[in-house]
């Protein structure tokens, strides 16, 4: 199951994190997100450790929208090493995240 994080943990589970993290920036209100949780869900249930998938709801961590430069969502950011290491904005295929995540 992707972990829900926010701004008092984001560091700890994204930014600290020794494996690669998908995270879902996205809102209750947002359609194309709640399209996207199953596949953000399959990710996670795939995942074995190799990676991490987090959610981040914007409503409800402004600051962490305002510092990734989040403007539409969804928004999925990889992060590899604490750094930004590709970005999908938009509702995609779980193909595509997985490639992002593997890029």
């Amino acid at each position: 199951m992707a972990l829900e994080v926010t701004e008092s943990t984001f560091q700890a589970e994204v930014l600290d994190s020794k494996v690669p993290v998908l995270v879902d920036f996205w809102a209750s209100w947002c359609g194309p997100c709640k399209m996207m949780g199953p596949v953000v869900e399959e990710l996670a249930g795939e995942a074995n450790g190799a990676y991490k998938v987090c959610k981040v709801n914007v409503d409800d961590n402004q600051d962490l929208a305002e510092k990734y430069n989040i403007m539409s969502i969804p928004n999925f950011i990889v992060f590899k090493g604490g750094e930004v290491a590709g970005q999908q904005i938009g509702a995609t295929s779980k193909d595509a995240l997985a490639a992002l995540i593997n890029a």
